[in-house]
């Protein structure tokens, strides 16, 4: 044995001691873990009682490992990763055997494999109990609970499936390519041996023989030989070692090695003769001289723009008229005042330190009593509620903190706390409580902000002010519809009356439209003052608030009517949108003798919903819908409101196209889930407290106050200034009433309501649609149709303009016998 093998051997014997005392550190540390785990497992319950009693003699512990046992299983497993606290253990086992040098193992890949099973085997488990058990610890709990609140439980289990497909996909490359590439290499690999055990032909028979016959070399080896080239005089060990070859003639081998191989003398001071390669010569053309290759120089010139003959018509037409002017025919109008409004005062929050303290030290206290810690809490204080967010002690669960509402609003005294749990965005929880002393949100401040008047927005519109106190503007173009909802008394129609003035202060009256529909008849009357300058109405009607019911049917028919219209316009001025066509417009490219026309944006505005879908039912909600998914385009918007925000008011069909909500308060929480797909709403303080939704956020919010007088100001002083001759007309729209007469009765035509509306009529002795209509629940058109049966088959008589008509069979008895006789025909 050489000195360097010597040396070698004693250093690894230095240094496999303290190897061998980490190496079995590790693997018994595994085991324990291991043993410790299982034995938890088993009696958890009790262990994990008895984790925080290391001190106390008297307990005694169940684990295998005793008191130690227990506080590894409840650190590992219970506040951990839950069973994934094997993975920790093998891994010890890993680490020992790799410092023993023993690689049962690969590293990276172990490594890699277990950092996954750590991070997805607790929320499986977690999924699988429902936070039930220590199965999948705090961590899978609390990581499961938290994407199931954003994703919901479908959406948890697929990604727990697409995790887990993935790394069985990429591990065991299951992929269909590789599958079907083993499968023909099996194929390839069993028949090509099958085929290779026999020849082809007679010449691969001979060939084969022959390749038995061959000279093989013996083997050949030429340890540590010294080679001194001619250009570098160092001394270069070379070892050359040839596999053992048996060969019968050695002579020709020999002879055949110096044929081929370059004259090679192993043997010191001696040079090695290098082969000597011949170039070979290669016909490569002679470039020509630089001088005689002639440059040609070509010059594109740019295109010049020529407009087309539309184009300069047009661009002469701005030229000599400048753009069109859409506020010309009201060219002196004045935009309303900010004096208009009522002040109210200094409206700036005043901080009740006592209050704020108060609330503070309940909020904790009773947290406290029901175990949950808090590491942090701050107020964020707005006109009507404070906002206080804490941040949980580590392992609380949100959960924990969602349950006790009801708790801190009695704790609190206070109605109207409301927990958000989490806070959209941040790693906080939000308790909403009410001020004892709200703070009033006028609307001459909101509408003075800077936030409003500066407002880059097709339809702003400010509804107040934010739970911190800042101004809340949004765009009624891009929600683009609105549906509002409230109990009596709690604000909505202040809401209505606060969005309509918030559109009047912004825009003129030649890009801004209003169709009111009030079935009370006394909640938008007061805006029949600008009937000549924002309103828009059916052509041979004397009010542009409509209140029959007859009347919004064909209003909202005629609204399609306008919407169909307006979509031919911007079709044959290739524009996608209103902003587009009037932009276009202006530009002098639309031709007015084509039919084209400036756009203003039309508001369709509900106050009463509920009453229109009692009487008229299908007549109204289709229309609506049909105008909530398709009049966006084209400047048609609608703001819907209820009182009763029932599921047979407010439809999905409704909901659906509705995307922007407002909730005022509500009595149930049902209420609040149909208007806002979620709970809340019944939790608000009332008097303009209310809950924005716009299909994303839901965010508090302390509606603008607009009095009564205040708005009488504004539509005198609108209305007082000139307006246009008429309201802008809507196109003309004729029921199938105003077209139909009323002949000779057909039974096999009559509606499937015919004899029960005839019984009630003969019963109440009055023939009146809209009795019908609240009778039977149906619509005015249905109705009427009913009633001009009932002419035709003598149960009543003709039409008697306002009078009910007159009532032509006295009792129930006779009006079976027209029954008879009528199905006698």
């Amino acid at each position: 044995m050489s000195k360097e093998e010597i040396n070698t051997s004693t250093t690894s014997k230095i240094i496999s001691k303290p190897r061998i005392i980490s190496g079995i550190t590790f693997i018994v540390l595994s085991v324990v873990l291991t043993l410790s785990f299982v034995s938890y497992l088993m009696n958890w319950k009790a262990d994990q009682s008895q984790a925080g009693t290391m001190s106390d003699k008297t307990v005694v512990s169940s684990n295998i490992f005793g008191k130690i046992g227990d506080w590894l299983g409840n650190l590992f497993i219970f506040e951990s990763i839950g069973v994934a606290a094997f993975v920790v253990a093998f891994l010890f086992l890993v680490f020992g055997t790799l410092i023993f040098k023993k690689t049962y193992f690969k590293p990276w890949k172990t490594i890699s494999h277990s950092l996954f099973f750590i991070c997805w085997v607790p929320i499986f488990f977690g999924a699988v109990t429902g936070g039930e058990g220590v199965l999948g610890g705090v961590y899978g709990y609390q990581i499961m609970d938290y994407l199931k609140s954003y994703i919901g439980s479908v959406g948890l289990w697929m990604v727990l499936l697409v995790s887990f497909a993935l790394y069985f996909v990429l591990e065991f490359n299951l992929r269909p390519s590789s599958i079907k590439n083993k499968l023909n290499d099996i194929n390839d690999n069993t028949f090509g041996k099958l085929k290779g055990l026999m020849p082809d032909s007679d010449e691969e028979f001979e060939a084969d023989e022959e390749l038995e016959n061959e000279i093989q070399p013996e083997k050949l080896a030429v340890n540590e030989t010294t080679i001194k080239t001619d250009n570098d005089f160092s001394n270069i060990k070379v070892t050359q070692d040839f596999e053992p070859i048996k060969t019968p003639n050695k002579t020709t081998f020999v002879e055949e090695i110096k044929e081929t191989q370059p004259e090679i003398i192993l043997s010191t001071e001696t040079p090695i003769q290098k082969p000597v390669v011949e170039k070979p010569i290669l016909d490569i053309p002679v470039a020509k001289p630089a001088d005689d290759i002639t440059l040609n120089i070509e010059v594109k010139k740019e295109e010049v723009y020529v407009p087309n003959a539309e184009q300069q018509k047009s661009d002469d037409l701005v030229s000599k008229h400048g753009l069109y002017d859409h506020k010309l025919d009201l060219a002196k109008f004045q935009m309303p005042s900010i004096d208009l409004l009522k002040d109210y005062g200094n409206e700036e929050i005043t901080i009740n330190h006592e209050e704020l303290e108060e609330n503070k030290n309940r909020i904790v206290g009773l947290l406290k009593t029901f175990n949950v810690g808090i590491s942090e809490i701050k107020a964020t204080i707005g006109p009507t509620v404070t906002l206080y967010e804490i941040v949980p002690e580590a392992g609380i669960r949100v959960s924990a903190i969602k349950k006790l509402q009801d708790d801190i609003a009695l704790n609190l005294s206070a109605l109207g706390i409301r927990i958000i749990a989490p806070m959209p965005g941040k790693g906080t929880i939000g308790i909403e409580v009410p001020r004892k002393n709200p703070t009033m949100v006028s609307m001459r401040s909101v509408v003075a902000s800077p936030k409003f008047q500066t407002a880059d927005m097709d339809l702003p519109i400010v509804f107040g002010k934010t739970i911190s106190n800042e101004v809340f503007v949004a765009d009624l173009a891009k929600m683009p519809h609105l549906l509002m909802a409230g109990s009596t008394g709690q604000g909505k129609s202040v809401g209505i009356n606060a969005i309509l003035t918030s559109l009047i202060y912004k825009k003129h009256p030649s890009e801004l439209k209003f169709v009111m529909v009030d079935p009370k008849k006394v909640e938008l009357s007061l805006y029949s003052k600008i009937e000549r300058h924002y309103l828009a109405k059916l052509p041979d009607t004397d009010d542009a608030i409509i209140t029959d019911n007859a009347k919004v049917i064909n209003t909202l028919n005629s609204l399609c009517i306008e919407m169909d219209q307006r979509y031919d316009l911007l079709k044959n001025a290739f524009c996608k949108n209103l902003k587009e066509y009037n932009a276009k417009f202006a530009q002098r490219k639309l031709n007015p003798e084509n039919g084209h026309r400036y756009l203003p944006y039309i508001v369709l505005v509900i106050d009463e919903f509920a009453d229109l879908i009692m009487t008229a039912g299908k007549e109204v909600e289709h229309p609506i819908a049909r105008l909530a998914q398709l009049a966006r385009a084209i400047g048609i918007h609608l703001i819907v409101a209820t009182q009763r925000p029932s599921v047979n008011v407010i439809t999905g069909m409704i909901k659906a196209n509705f995307p922007a909500r407002i909730a005022f308060r509500v009595i149930s929480g049902v209420d609040s889930k149909t208007i806002l797909d979620s709970p809340g709403a019944e939790q608000l303080v009332g008097r303009g407290d209310m809950l924005y939704f716009n299909g994303n956020d839901l965010i508090r919010l302390q509606c603008a106050f607009v009095d009564t007088p205040e708005v009488e100001r504004i539509a005198e002083f609108v209305g007082e200034q000139k307006g246009y001759p008429d309201a802008y007309l809507l196109p003309e729209y004729s029921s199938e009433e105003g077209t139909s007469t009323v002949g000779a009765f057909d039974p096999n035509e009559k509606d499937q309501l015919f004899e029960d509306a005839a019984r009630i009529v003969i019963s109440t002795q009055q023939g009146s649609t809209s009795m019908l209509q609240r009778q039977l629940k149906l619509g005015y058109n249905r109705a009427g149709r009913i009633m001009d049966q009932l002419e035709a088959a003598g149960v009543v008589g003709g039409f008697n303009g306002a009078k009910a008509r007159e009532v032509l069979i006295s009792d129930l008895g006779s009006l079976e016998r027209l029954f008879d006789e009528l199905k006698g025909r």
